[in-house]
Order: structure tokens, then sequence, then C-alpha cells
């Protein structure tokens, strides 16, 4: 029987790095859903760009201060 050669061989994934890959996939699930929620949140109040965003603040924070 042929035993592998180790040195030939892929190593294989440590627990740390499954932990380190559970944790980047979470992160980037976490962000997907921050983004999504985003774009509803835009869509929501008819904004397209963070310009506009800032523009929509602006506008409010005068009304705001006339009363």
């Amino acid at each position: 029987m042929n035993k592998p050669n180790p040195d030939n061989q892929a190593h294989p994934a440590t627990e740390e790095d499954e932990i380190l890959f559970d944790d980047e996939e979470y992160d980037d699930m976490e962000l997907l859903e921050r983004l999504e929620t985003l774009r509803e949140d835009m869509e929501d109040l008819r904004v397209t760009t963070l310009k506009d965003v800032i523009l929509r603040i602006e506008e409010l924070h005068r009304k705001l201060d006339q009363h």
C-alpha cells in the first residue's frame, strides 16, 4: 500500500480556520442584511444617493429650527 505523502497534500483546515471562516461568513451575512435594510429605507424615503440623504437632513434641520 502506498502511504500518502504529506508534502504533496493540501493542509487540512484547522479548527481555528473554520472558526475564522464562520465569523467572516457571519459578518458578511450581517452586512448583507444591513445593506438590504438600507436599500429598503432609501426606497421608502425616495432617496437614491448619499447626497440626497444629506440634503434631506439639512432640509429637515432648517424646518425644525424654524419652529
